[in-house]
């Protein structure tokens, strides 16, 4: 069977381009020539199409997860401000705390003042109270020694408890008289002079 020679051209151009795919490939391999990284990088240009499949995402999932994380550093920094917010009020209120603390302290440092000093003029009082007593019945020149050695205050105050003394139970008082028979005049006219003014 005699072949044509169109059948014979056909052949060799098949066989030309088998030959030149084989060259290409093998001049590849042997690193003279880089279609393969090409071939590659085409592929995946064409990979990166908007609904990729497998274990690649897609170009609306990148951009997706993009926007969720930049919604997470926002959220993360938001929380940080609050943090930092809630830390100041804190330390505000501990600040206040104890300023109320000291100011507590200071309240109950000046009640048991208070008391005490309450407690001191309760005694000082009574004492007052017994003295005037004690000099209304004494005879006038042995109280007037007695006080004569007194400070002035104490002296004031018994004397005056003597006039209150004298005026509830209806009598006069001997204080003035008293004031007389002292052998310290200077102080007794001193003391006659307070007890007017105070």
């Amino acid at each position: 069977m005699a072949v044509s020679n169109r059948s014979k051209i056909l052949f060799l151009i098949i066989l030309i381009i088998f030959l030149c795919g084989i060259s290409l490939f093998w001049f590849d391999s042997i690193g003279l020539f880089n279609f393969g990284s090409k071939f590659r990088n085409m592929a995946q240009h064409e990979e990166l199409s908007l609904d990729a499949s497998g274990d690649e995402p897609s170009l609306i999932e990148k951009e997706e997860f993009g926007k969720e994380k930049d919604k997470l550093f926002e959220r993360i920094e938001e929380l940080d401000k609050r943090e930092a917010l809630l830390a100041e009020r804190e330390k505000e209120i501990i600040d206040e705390k104890e300023k109320l603390e000291q100011i507590r302290k200071g309240l109950e440092l000046e009640r048991k003042k208070f008391e005490d000093d309450q407690k001191k003029d309760s005694g000082y009082r009574k004492n007052v109270i017994d003295l005037a007593n004690k000099m209304s019945n004494m005879p006038p020149l042995e109280s007037v020694k007695i006080i004569s050695n007194w400070e002035e205050t104490l002296i004031i105050d018994v004397l005056r408890q003597m006039d209150a003394s004298s005026e509830a139970e209806g009598r006069a008082s001997i204080t003035s008289y008293l004031l007389t028979l002292s052998p310290l005049k200077e102080k007794a006219s001193r003391i006659m002079y307070l007890m007017t003014q105070l």
